[in-house]
């Protein structure tokens, strides 16, 4: 996993000085080296920059941009082929030589011996590349399939760019943009992010997840087009459950353990959960020797999870690296400012702050690779929100009693149910297009358009698929991505294998929702491999943290400071001032836990607003 950024210009010289900016604001992505590639191929003079976190073969032969030895193509990788020794292998039985150990050769090679897209379609990995095949006059840029690895485009003129993060975007093009209306609005009115290939920056795009672009560089100037060469698949032929539990645990086991291929130490973040427990414990079934555990604790009983770390530990047999994590409020605003920055975009909680710090303690730990659970729910229904989603697709298919009978199986399990809030799920209801009163929209949002985020006229597991590819996943990775690879750390999510992914999104909702559980057929699958409290755990915690309340009380001063009638939102008519102030009033004055404002109507014009003071000399 590294850092990559390049240039293409048709016409302008490509200055140095940019080039060596655009190092320095990716640097930390690459703490282990960095390279250049320049040169003319076509009509264009193109640049390729690289800054290397070295995890698979660490040797100075591995190092990029690669240049093939014949005098082919140059790669720019940014990620982990899993499947590197299998491909390697077949290539090898096909006649291909190799020179490095590294998958970075692998990828190069693969490119050429079968072509893009089916090179794409064997991979399992996650990757951002771009790739110039200089006999075919051509570059080429692609994506996972589950957004982990992110690359953005920008274009002046006959200079086309794009860079792992979006502020390199800037080191190279200068100059400053506006904020895309669009995508403020369903940050600020729907607590919704990374739903599409826009970005807060008019004019900076992303290349969508398992998607790639071909630049012919021997033509004229012209719009990049992405091509899938992967759909998230949602429906299946039906299988016996007993087959699909069985099918589960090989194909999850199997993803974990080519997830452990490294020269560098590997360790898994335990929050006591299901999911990241099934991944330490595959870790342990596969015999990892000295398996790295990092836990996030806290002194606070109400969001404290040691009790389930423990139970995992002494299961395992291992000891975890427990981190606490009780910030204080004012360290945690303060904090705030660095993750905007590192985020590119405005943060969704005070949990990217704490994604941070964690990583910051893997790093003091010299742990470069930590594999984590993210995924999961999207796949194996695991949010309370696909419960609704389930209930409502019988509904509308005139199965009313079935769908009584699966709200029922949560009430009598105690599961899911206990913890809904109805300020947050009023965003999935059908008819609820987002806004909610009091409204604070500006008039720079007076054409907003409201995405979906219901269920809408389709099935759960093309709800799933959304989430997959627009409301949930790319957002969690974004954040995952940047906090990890600002302290020079690597995030590897088995539960995002694509293999995985076409096996349980379109399995049949009855195998995830289930006797009053989520996540059935997983639970059945590492049942064995886990004790029985984690394997059937009721509660979900995640990642939290009191902010909801901190925002009322010990941040008042902060939060009012922000919401001043100064403020740049304000000032950008993203927001209006009064109707705002009179929704935080309203949000001081409800109970803790209660209430038809939920926190994140009030943190996002916070986070808004100290991102835009953050990149302000980068807004116009």
């Amino acid at each position: 996993m590294c850092g990559i950024f390049g240039v293409v210009s048709w016409s302008r010289p490509i200055g140095e000085e940019r080039v060596l900016a655009a190092h320095r604001v990716q640097a930390h992505r690459g703490p282990d080296g960095a390279g250049t590639w320049r040169g003319r191929v076509g009509r264009c003079e193109v640049v390729l920059g690289h800054q290397r976190l070295s995890i698979i073969d660490l040797s100075d032969a591995a190092a990029q941009p690669m240049v093939d030895p014949d005098g082919r193509s140059i790669l720019a990788y940014n990620g982990e082929l899993y499947n590197y020794l299998e491909l390697r292998a077949e290539m090898t039985a096909a006649g291909e030589s190799f020179r490095t150990s590294s998958d970075t050769e692998v990828l190069q090679k693969a490119l050429h011996h079968w072509g893009v897209e089916p090179a794409l379609a064997r991979a399992n990995g996650m990757w951002a590349f771009a790739w110039i095949d200089e006999r075919g006059e051509r570059l080429v840029l692609s994506r996972d399939r589950g957004s982990e690895k992110p690359l953005y485009l920008a274009r002046d003129g006959d200079v086309v760019c794009f860079a792992s993060e979006m502020k390199t975007l800037f080191a190279l093009l200068g100059g400053r943009r506006t904020i895309d209306a669009q995508v403020a609005g369903e940050y600020l009115l729907q607590a919704a992010v990374d739903t599409s290939e826009r970005t807060f920056f008019a004019g900076v795009s992303k290349l969508p997840p398992a998607a790639f672009a071909v630049l012919d560089l021997s033509a004229p100037p012209c719009d990049l087009a992405p091509r899938p060469y992967w759909r998230c698949p949602t429906q299946a032929p039906p299988r016996p459950l007993p087959d699909l539990i069985a099918q589960t645990r090989e194909t999850f086991l199997d993803a974990v353990r080519i997830r452990l291929r490294s020269d560098v130490p590997v360790g898994v973040l335990l929050s006591g959960g299901i999911d990241s427990s099934a991944i330490a414990a595959a870790v342990h079934h596969l015999g990892g020797v000295g398996l790295d555990m990092l836990s996030a604790v806290s002194r606070d009983r109400r969001f404290d999870e040691s009790r389930f770390v423990d139970v995992m530990t002494s299961h395992l047999g291992r000891a975890a690296h427990k981190v606490e994590l009780d910030l204080e409020p004012a360290q945690a605003m303060e904090l705030l400012r660095d993750v905007s920055w590192y985020n590119d975009e405005p943060a969704v909680s005070f949990t990217s702050v704490a994604h941070y710090l964690l990583m910051r303690k893997a790093a003091d730990l010299g742990l470069k690779v930590i594999l984590s659970g993210q995924g999961a729910d999207e796949m194996l229904c695991g949010y309370r929100k696909y419960v609704g989603f389930a209930a409502e697709e019988l509904v509308r298919s005139g199965r009313v009693l079935e769908a009584a009978g699966l709200v029922y199986g949560f009430w009598r399990n105690g599961t899911i149910l206990n913890q809904f809030s109805l300020a947050e799920a009023r965003r999935y209801m059908p008819g609820r297009r987002g806004r909610r009163e009091p409204g604070i929209a500006g008039p720079a949002l007076d054409d907003f358009v409201p995405v979906s985020l219901g269920l809408g006229k389709g099935s759960v597991q093309e709800r799933q698929a959304a989430d997959l590819t627009r409301f949930s996943v790319p957002a969690l990775c974004h954040y995952e991505d940047r906090m990890s690879m600002a302290n020079g750390r690597e995030i590897r999510l088995p539960f995002l294998d694509h293999r995985l992914i076409e096996l349980l999104v379109p399995a049949p909702v009855d195998v995830k929702l289930r006797k009053g559980w989520t996540k059935y057929v997983f639970r059945e699958a590492m049942r064995d491999l886990l004790p029985p409290e984690i394997a059937w755990r009721k509660d979900k915690q995640g990642f939290v943290s009191p902010q909801g309340e901190w925002l009322k009380h010990e941040l008042r001063p902060a939060v009012l400071d922000h919401f001043g009638p100064d403020a740049l939102m304000v000032k950008a008519g993203l927001v209006d001032h009064d109707a705002l102030a009179r929704r935080y009033e309203a949000y001081c004055r409800q109970p803790a836990g209660a209430g038809n404002i939920w926190f994140r109507d009030i943190f996002s014009p916070l986070a808004l607003e100290v991102w835009m003071r953050r990149f302000e000399d980068h807004l116009a």
